[in-house]
């Protein structure tokens, strides 16, 4: 799981502890144009993943899924049978 703080940011830039709001520190405020504006930043500098690629993953997590599916199927099955086969209800 990936934090907002990696190591290496942490390492390189040195961290001073919590942050204004934390430390009970009033932060500026910012219109809801600002906000806006900065939201468009950010997403713009993120790297959107192509086509093909979210078309592979999505048939990947398809076919991870119909296996986990089958898997936990077959668990229950004996596990079912077991517990019939114990409490003499057995086929």
């Amino acid at each position: 799981m990936r934090c907002g703080i990696c190591r290496a940011d942490v390492l390189a830039k040195g961290w001073s502890g919590p942050g204004p709001a934390a430390k009970g520190v009033a932060m500026a405020k910012t219109s809801p144009g600002e906000f806006v504006r900065q939201v468009r930043q950010e997403t713009a500098k993120v790297i959107w993943p192509t086509r093909p690629e979210v078309v592979r993953t999505t048939i990947l997590v398809l076919i991870m899924t119909s296996l986990l599916a089958l898997f936990f199927l077959l668990i229950d099955q004996v596990l079912g049978r077991g517990v019939r086969l114990l409490l003499g209800l057995g086929d």
